[in-house]
């Protein structure tokens, strides 16, 4: 399904499926490696908050996502303060033995929405520390400039806030982070409740979309995978057909120039 001509290059490295999965809440490690299956993802996301070295919590989860195959990317999920991601992060790469990160940085509990000014500060000293870092940002403008500044090569903005499957609240905003920033690979992460709206954001030339809930909470995880990865393809390759320009007016699909009139008989009675 995916063309292998048209990867999703992140930080040097090509990635066939423009669907990253979420590896949280899934009613059992089987059928979290089911979705992962039928999505056809190339990376997942993981939080260390699920690995506790003490107690080997999430253990069978770890394991699991080995057999996949799949690119790990770990995650800050849960951390509030730059500080508090920047040593979780650090622990990550010990543990998982990769510089790769999704960097999480709330600063609110009701909407979880990230702390702009920690994101930015843990997104350079990651940075500086040798990581390849993918902050979850919202869709401000000059939080992205930002991001990208202190040496960001990928953004992740939210739809919405995670877990509501609200969709893309502000297209008008994404539209605008997608043309200024036109060479920056941009993933939706967050807020997406059905296939349908992440067809939208790659209608948009949104380079990929992250999404956890909407899979793992269906009744069925593996089919609602595939419905997504089926959606995501279906938008990018609408977006790279090229869709058509919105108009005021009605505009006939069949000419009536050139074409031949076709008398009727005329009964005379």
């Amino acid at each position: 399904m995916h063309d292998i001509q048209d990867p999703l290059n992140l930080y040097d490295t090509a990635f066939s499926s423009r669907f990253l999965l979420g590896t949280a809440l899934y009613p059992s490690p089987q059928s979290m490696l089911d979705a992962i299956a039928s999505s056809g993802c190339n990376i997942v996301t993981l939080g260390l908050r699920r690995q506790n070295p003490s107690n080997r919590d999430g253990q069978a989860i770890w394991e699991a996502i080995q057999q996949t195959g799949c690119h790990l990317l770990p995650n800050t999920a849960g951390c509030k303060s730059a500080k508090e991601a920047i040593t979780l992060a650090n622990m990550s790469r010990e543990i998982f033995d990769t510089p790769w990160i999704k960097l999480e940085v709330i600063g609110d509990d009701y909407t979880l929405q990230p702390d702009p000014f920690a994101l930015v500060e843990a997104a350079n000293e990651l940075i500086s520390q040798g990581f390849n870092v993918l902050p979850y940002c919202t869709d401000d403008l000059m939080v992205c400039h930002k991001l990208v500044d202190v040496g960001c090569k990928v953004l992740m903005p939210w739809g919405a806030p995670i877990g509501t499957g609200q969709g893309l609240l502000n297209p008008y905003q994404l539209k605008t982070l997608r043309e200024r920033l036109p060479r920056i690979p941009l993933i939706i992460d967050a807020g997406l409740g059905a296939p349908s709206q992440a067809a939208q954001a790659m209608e948009m030339g949104y380079d990929g979309v992250l999404l956890n809930t909407a899979v793992a909470k269906a009744s069925n995880p593996a089919g609602m995978a595939k419905a997504f990865a089926l959606a995501i393809e279906a938008g990018r390759q609408a977006y790279k057909a090229g869709l058509m320009v919105k108009r005021q007016t009605a505009s006939a699909s069949t000419p009536t120039v050139g074409q031949p009139f076709w008398h009727q008989p005329c009964n005379r009675g």
